[in-house]
């Protein structure tokens, strides 16, 4: 029996290779099995080899496994393409409607399984994918009745026969399996798992469902890979709280719209990717000279122009913190979980409101599209702070009058707000510099007193907010400190046993808040550590450069990947052990 194990399935794009791992995955999660998953797939909308790899486990996981030991084929591209992963015990289902061959000096064992055949006979070659579920579940040792509640939940909608129909199938392809393994089964059974109800979801949910429980009732945004997600869930949740959605015709509209939200007092969002972002940074200039709350979602991918959509990448660092025109006020932050992607989301819109500037929240594909077991959210932590806005203060009438002074000089930077229709609340807003009424002025003094007021907002955001940095670090003095940023987090803690077991001291620091950066945070950990290395997925060490600019130590080594693919636990152990 077997504690953990990775499966993978794959084919063309388009013929249910996503429903087949949704399926099989969404399955074992309510049996109570912990999972991590990771989608490979091309950027278009048919056609291209696509696979989803599903690591599954009785203990809790943190990132994508190394290797392979069950690989179901729908083709004999997938064969190909991922045979290198599979371990020499590894086992390969494949549709038998192809002739499946496996490549020469392959010791791995090939079942083939009519699934085409089989779907045809009962009805349909459409429940092909099912009939691969029966076949995988016979390997793992599950009975394919545990598939019957998941299997109603898709498809009831459609009739209590088509769920026979496709519980059918899935008994079919169990039974065919069985046979074919003619009582030689792999030895893949899987423990039995502790059967308590966890979450199962992306990391783009998880920030749907943070903005909604932040207040958000307001989302305009433009399709993006891979920040489409956000904007769908929305769609689905917001109107049930009486919020909206507009799909707008780009993503300098989708910014600006959420600039106009804001300022009327609505808490509001948008998101995209680095495409997008890059359209938006004259609007997120706009709302820092106005200091109106802004929320963007970045979910980076391959860069630069159309690059690489659909690809695992975290080049947008330096645009995120550097590309809006001027000097304003930024906060971006940078959760490293599915679930500090629902808090972190909270906490955007929370600062966005207190410090009136823009903040981004970025994540990257592997983090935004991964689907990953967390563990039940606690809905208590999830407080709304408004900072200087009283949608309930009676405002003092003013002489002659005047303008109230939205833009106030005051020491900690931030000034009052109000939102429109609020007596004696009128001003002035403008995109050029103003006084403290809003009013354009081009005086020098005021002009340094504005932008001196602006620029100190943030200042001592990294000692206010809460862990600017996840830290994992047991030892005072380390061979090696690993830094990284987002999704690298979980392979990170992954490969660091293997480091300790091979005489290395290793320490963790994965960086949360990089905007303003946390270096009095982590300089003490930089100084405990012989060597260090930075982590992270671009081609021009974007981390390490943010790292040295607010920090300046020559003690780093960079450990770029820039292929399209996430980091694996092996590789990272294998890179920094040589590194030391």
């Amino acid at each position: 029996m077997r504690n953990q194990l990775s499966w993978k399935v794959g084919g063309q794009q388009g013929e249910g290779i996503e429903s087949t791992g949704e399926i099989f995955a969404t399955a074992l999660n309510r049996l109570g099995y912990y999972l991590y998953g990771y989608r490979h797939f091309s950027s278009r909308i048919k056609g291209g080899h696509t696979n989803n790899k599903i690591r599954v486990s009785t203990t809790p996981l943190n990132s994508i496994s190394d290797d392979l030991d069950i690989l179901v084929a729908f083709d004999q591209e997938t064969i190909d393409v991922n045979i290198h992963e599979l371990r020499e015990v590894g086992v390969v289902i494949a549709d038998a409607k192809f002739n499946p061959v496996l490549p020469e000096g392959s010791v791995a064992r090939l079942f083939a399984v009519p699934f085409t055949e089989i779907a045809n006979d009962l009805g349909t070659s459409l429940m092909k994918n099912m009939v691969a579920v029966g076949a995988s579940s016979a390997i793992l040792g599950l009975e394919p009745d545990e598939y019957r509640e998941v299997v109603e939940e898709i498809f009831l909608k459609k009739g209590q026969s088509i769920v026979d129909k496709n519980m059918e199938a899935i008994h079919a392809g169990a039974a065919h399996f069985k046979e074919e393994a003619d009582g030689n089964l792999p030895n893949l059974q899987l423990e039995k798992a502790d059967g308590k109800k966890r979450m199962f979801m992306i990391g783009n949910d998880a920030i749907g469902m943070g903005a909604v429980a932040a207040g958000s009732r307001f989302m305009a945004a433009y399709p993006i890979t891979p920040a489409s997600e956000i904007m769908e869930y929305m769609i689905k949740k917001l109107p049930e709280f009486g919020g909206t959605v507009i799909q707008t015709e780009d993503e300098i509209a989708a910014c600006t719209m959420a600039i106009g939200a804001n300022y009327a007092g609505v808490r509001s969002f948008t998101a995209s990717a680095g495409p997008g972002l890059s359209l938006m940074a004259e609007a997120i200039g706009l709302s820092g000279m106005t200091e109106t709350p802004l929320v963007i979602m970045d979910t980076q991918r391959g860069g630069p122009s159309t690059g690489l959509p659909t690809k695992q990448e975290q080049s947008d660092l330096m645009a995120m913190i550097y590309s809006t025109h001027g000097d304003i006020p930024k906060i971006v932050i940078a959760p490293s979980s599915v679930e500090e992607a629902f808090y972190d989301t909270v906490e955007a819109f929370n600062l966005a409101e207190e410090y009136q500037c823009p903040v981004i929240l970025v994540t990257d594909l592997a983090l935004s599209l991964g689907k990953q077991t967390v563990e039940p959210l606690d809905f208590n932590r999830v407080e709304i702070r408004r900072g200087k806005l009283d949608l309930a203060a009676e405002l003092p009438e003013r002489e002659n009058s005047a303008y109230f002074k939205r833009y106030e000089v005051t020491e900690d930077g931030i000034s009052p707000r109000v939102i429109p229709g609020m007596k004696n609340g009128v001003h002035h807003v403008t995109g050029v510099e103003h006084d403290e009424t809003g009013k354009p002025s081009e005086s020098p003094e005021n002009r340094k007193a504005q932008m001196d007021k602006r620029m100190r907002k943030v200042n001592n955001l990294p000692k206010q907010f809460k862990d600017p940095l996840f830290v994992d670090a047991k030892h005072d003095e380390a061979d090696l400190l690993v830094i990284g940023v987002n999704s690298t987090r979980g392979t990170i803690q992954e490969a660091m046993p293997r480091l300790e077991a091979d005489g290395v001291k290793v320490n963790h620091a994965q960086v949360r808040l990089l905007h303003p950066f946390p270096a009095d945070e982590l300089k003490p950990l930089i100084d405990r550590a012989k060597k260090v290395v930075v982590v992270e997925n671009n081609a021009t060490a974007q981390l390490a450069t943010i790292i040295k600019m607010n920090i300046g130590t020559d003690k780093i080594q960079n450990l770029l990947k820039y292929d399209g693919n996430p980091f694996l636990p092996n590789e990272l152990h294998q890179s920094c052990k040589e590194l030391v």
